[in-house]
C-alpha cells in the first residue's frame, strides 16, 4: 500500500490520462502544475490548464483530506472552467488486499452552472467521470505490473 500511495500521491502520474492528446480531449490536453507541497499535503494547490476540443480550460483544486498510505481527497476552489462537468471533489482509497493493494477512485461532481455546458454535463458528465476515474486505475495498474516483483517488495 505504501508504494501504491507514493505513486498515486504525485499528481502529475495520477492526472496524466489529462496531459495526452487523445480523441477523448478533442486532440488538446491539459498541463498539470502545483505549489511546493506537490499536492502531496493538506492545504497543498494543484492546478490543471489547457485546450480540450478547442476550448480553453482550467481548474484549481485543493487537497482537504490525506492520510497516507490509505486516502487522499483533493476538491476545486474558485470557478473551474470546464466542458461536462463544474465543481467535484475527488479521492482515492487503498485497502489491504491478498497480498497486494486495492484502489477505488471515486468522484462527486456537480454540474456545470451554466448552458450549454450543463446540457453538455447532462448528456456526457457521467461518461466523462467514470473514464477519469478509470484512466487513474488503469495507469497505476499498468505501473505496477511493468515493476518487478523483487522491485515491489522492497
Amino acid at each position: 500500500m505504501d508504494q501504491v500511495f507514493a505513486h498515486i500521491d504525485d499528481h502529475t502520474r495520477l492526472s496524466s490520462h489529462m496531459g495526452e492528446r487523445s480523441w477523448r480531449t478533442g486532440g488538446g490536453r491539459l498541463e498539470t502544475q502545483t505549489d511546493e507541497g506537490r499536492g502531496q499535503k493538506v492545504g497543498s494547490r494543484i492546478r490543471l490548464s489547457g485546450r480540450v476540443f478547442g476550448v480553453e480550460l482550467s481548474v484549481e483544486e485543493i487537497v482537504v483530506e490525506r492520510d497516507p498510505p490509505r486516502r487522499k481527497v483533493w476538491e476545486t476552489t474558485g470557478a473551474p472552467r470546464l466542458l461536462v462537468i463544474g465543481h467535484y471533489r475527488m479521492g482515492f482509497e487503498l485497502s489491504a488486499y491478498e497480498g497486494g493493494s486495492l484502489l477505488g477512485v471515486f468522484i462527486e461532481y456537480a454540474l456545470p452552472a451554466r448552458a450549454p455546458a450543463r446540457w453538455l454535463g447532462r448528456l456526457v458528465g457521467s461518461h466523462y467521470a467514470r473514464w477519469c476515474t478509470r484512466q487513474m486505475v488503469d495507469d497505476a495498474v499498468k505501473h505496477f505490473e511493468s515493476q518487478p516483483a523483487t522491485q515491489l517488495s522492497n
